[in-house]
């Protein structure tokens, strides 16, 4: 990456869009000056430019919850930076996984253009729950309860999608078709595969 190609603003900022690799989910926007880039660059985790208090930010240093820098992308206009990431941990100071947890649209009337949207949807949601691991969450027992329970239970949905296209029962099939789905991102989450690599292979068979 050749850092004279960026265009930093009056006060020698970029701003800096901050990616989950894995579940796509966008976890924050900060800014970067020439000296945080290149130390991100450096050490491969986020550095940023805080305004306020105007010094650099090794984001995590502190709390733990760094971000493992996976690529870096500069706009058509060379004056905004994305960030892909593999977070340790929430992103935003509040304890949320993103800081942009607040919706002003309506996600329930809104159509969906894309009709595997909730596949997308759900990976955000488990990595919600992986960074976070709130209290009385199902998939929270899941995660800290490890991999070995998460196989269990996929051995367990699978054997009832058999039973139930056995039963010939298209609505039963679909339900425990569903619960299968779910706790296959949950273990694609947990060992931190993203869906994305499962379908490029996918695609590769298919060519």
């Amino acid at each position: 990456m050749n850092i004279d190609n960026i265009q930093f603003d009056a006060q020698g900022l970029v701003p800096a869009i901050v990616q989950d690799a894995k579940s796509k989910a966008v976890l924050t926007l900060a800014y970067m000056n020439e000296e945080s880039l290149k130390k991100t660059l450096e050490i491969g985790e986020t550095v940023f430019y805080s305004r306020s208090r105007q010094e650099l930010w090794h984001k995590g240093e502190t709390s733990g919850n760094t971000q493992e820098v996976r690529s870096i992308h500069y706009d058509c206009d060379q004056d905004a930076l994305l960030v892909q990431v593999v977070p340790s941990g929430p992103a935003c100071h509040r304890g949320d996984y993103s800081c942009f947890s607040e919706e002003l649209t309506d996600s329930e009337t809104k159509p969906k253009e894309n009709r595997y949207q909730i596949l997308d949807e759900l990976q955000t949601v488990l990595a919600d729950r992986k960074a976070t691991l709130p209290e009385g969450s199902y998939t929270s027992t899941l995660f800290q309860e490890g991999v070995d329970r998460i196989a269990k239970k996929i051995g367990e949905e699978a054997g009832e999608v058999i039973i139930a296209a056995k039963n010939d029962d298209p609505e039963e099939l679909a339900l425990e078709s569903a619960d299968l789905l779910f706790h296959l991102l949950l273990i694609l989450t947990d060992r931190q595969v993203p869906l994305d690599d499962v379908l490029d292979v996918l695609e590769k068979r298919h060519s």
